[in-house]
């Protein structure tokens, strides 16, 4: 056991150490800007350039095209930012940096200007780089020898994400939306900044936990692996001519992708001004990209023992299924805030407007209560050792009731209730935080499915969420700009959106871990955060035709598109149950 992690369990808040909730509430501000951020930005981009509170007027496709490529970078970074930590500066002074950059970041953007905005994303993008892979990776690192701790420590500082992106969309959108863009991404930023502050501040409860990484030193250990009923000594799979070749090719295609697809759609700035093989220049290089890194797959895959190679080949098969299953939830961010906005009927009156009003405050003030009720605890037991650090946390706290209590209080004066575009994706982090614990307690039963009929419901659920809204728009022509459709519709898509998250979502590092050697893990997580960040490009790469296919067919068959994939591919799953079996080799 380790005497250093030790110290960590003396403080003890809710049956943990203290050190996990100051850890809680650094990652709770941060998804709080980022969620906050995210959740405005395309209204923004879009909306008109006259009235009381201006967009740009971009074209859908070029503001998502535009959060296509931010969004791909976000879960790109980490792997430069994790390698960065674990080999020169230590996992703390990495959160410290990434907080800092991603805090210029929003203070970028809220100065509302194309080339602060472009300076904001890129900063954004460099910070979460650094923050995001090395907040886990403290955990881990402060739990070593704890294990039978570790479940409970991540399903609460879980809550502290899922807590931050629900407070971060419903402040910053209202103030965003209410108020003025500018204040909806300076807030981000302003919590971002006292987060970094609080985290600073609380240095004495970690010790030497992520400290400058120690020069690695030993011999390198054989592994042994059963391949069928033998032992095999494992061999290196170095990285031939052929491997770096392809890797070349990827990453020079997709960067021309990547940064090509944004410019070509917003400053009509392309790479090439004619098109390759019948293809245009962007379409091209991704799918240059996708080729390339396909026979990179292969052939490193070929090289591996039959038992290392069929789990291999398993876990890249959840991971393509990773890809369309983000490529569609992820509209959340893109297409589904145009269709709130343009074709949903928001404004309630009389008895309607109360009910709402009321239930906006439960669903508020709740949350707020018992995470206030942490921090409180954390006080108790922290005040006298890291008292600057919780002085900064309580203000943090003061400021966001201030704000609650402000927009409550607005929105209680009025007869007649607009209810905010944002409103709706708060949805997603409350639906998470009332079903989690059920899901929990199913995948600990006897009653577990197995890894093909989990990705069968995660797919199957998200494409009857988009179900509901293709049946609610049934009725609007193609061609139509606007429409008054319930509301409803979208609370039941973000019900059975979250219900498929909540059982697709935690299952793929959960098999990395178990399916992949240790010494390979770090190229595989890889390639399951590239899956991640290949469906969110895909995402708003295909929802930026929401208006189009909505003039050319109508806005039904825009969302039946996303019931057919994802339904179609989960029946795939279950039907490729008896060969994932097969390759898993006995990993449940």
């Amino acid at each position: 056991m380790n005497s250093n992690t030790e110290n960590f369990f003396k403080d003890k808040v809710l049956g943990h150490p203290a050190g996990l909730f100051v850890l809680f509430f650094t990652e709770m501000w941060e998804r709080f800007s980022y969620y906050g951020m995210r959740a405005i930005l395309v209204i923004f981009l879009t909306g008109a350039i006259i009235g009381d509170n201006p967009g740009w007027a971009w074209s859908t496709e070029a503001a998502l095209s535009l959060l296509g490529t931010y969004a791909m970078f976000v879960y790109l970074t980490p792997i430069l930012g994790g390698w960065l930590a674990d080999n020169k500066i230590g996992y703390r002074m990495a959160v410290v940096i990434g907080a800092l950059l991603m805090t210029i970041g929003h203070a970028s953007m809220a100065v509302e200007t194309p080339t602060f905005l472009y300076i904001g994303i890129t900063f954004l993008i460099l910070g979460n780089g650094m923050f995001k892979p090395n907040m886990t990776a403290i955990i881990s690192k402060m739990y070593e020898g704890h294990d039978e701790k570790k479940d409970g420590a991540y399903n609460i500082f879980y809550m502290g994400v899922n807590a931050g992106a629900f407070i971060g969309i419903m402040l910053c959108g209202w103030v965003g939306e209410k108020v003025g863009w500018s204040y909806g991404f300076g807030l981000a930023g302003i919590f971002m900044l006292l987060g970094m502050l609080q985290f600073v501040f609380a240095q004495r409860l970690f010790g030497s936990v992520g400290d400058v990484p120690k020069k690695k030193t030993g011999e390198v250990v054989k592994e042994i692996v059963m391949d069928g009923d033998e032992e095999v000594t494992v061999k290196r799979n170095p990285f031939t001519l052929l491997d770096f070749t392809l890797i070349g090719i990827f990453v020079v295609s997709a960067l021309v992708f990547i940064f090509n697809d944004p410019m070509s759609k917003i400053g009509e700035i392309k790479t090439l001004n004619f098109d390759i093989l019948g293809l245009p220049d962007s379409l091209f290089f991704a799918l240059l990209a996708a080729v390339s890194f396909v026979l990179l797959l292969v052939i490193r895959l070929s090289r591996y023992v039959r038992l290392e190679r069929d789990r291999m080949i398993a876990f890249t098969i959840f991971c393509i299924f990773t890809i369309f299953f983000w490529a569609a939830f992820e509209q959340a961010a893109g297409s589904l805030p145009i269709y709130t906005r343009d074709f949903t009927n928001r404004i309630l009156e009389g008895n309607a407007a109360m009910g709402f009003k009321i239930v906006d405050l439960i669903v508020t003030v709740v949350p707020l209560l018992i995470i206030t009720y942490v921090l409180l605890s954390l006080f108790r037991k922290t005040f006298n050792r890291i008292g600057l650090s919780n002085v900064i946390l309580g203000i943090s706290f003061i400021i966001v009731w201030a704000i609650v209590i402000f927009k409550l209080y607005t929105e209680f004066q009025s007869t007649e209730t607009e209810v905010p575009v944002t409103w709706f994706a708060i949805l997603n982090s409350l639906f998470i935080i009332m079903f989690a614990p059920l899901f929990t307690k199913w995948w600990d039963s006897k009653y577990n499915p197995p890894a093909s009929v989990k990705y069968f419901l995660g797919l199957a659920l998200l494409g009857l969420g988009f179900a509901f809204l293709a049946f609610g728009a049934r009725h609007v022509p193609a061609g139509a700009d606007s429409a008054s459709l319930s509301m409803a519709w979208l609370v039941f898509a973000y019900l059975f959106h979250t219900l498929g998250e909540l059982c697709l979502s935690p299952m793929g590092l959960s098999y990395l871990s178990k399916l992949i050697p240790a010494r390979m893990i770090a190229f595989m997580f890889g390639v399951y955060y590239l899956a991640i960040a290949i469906g969110n490009k895909l995402a708003h790469y295909v929802g930026g035709d929401i208006e189009k296919i909505a003039q050319e067919y109508s806005l039904s068959t825009f969302f039946l598109i996303f019931t057919f994939i994802p339904i179609g591919l989960g029946l795939v799953s279950l039907m490729l149950h008896p060969l994932l079996k097969r390759l898993m080799h006995g990993v449940h």
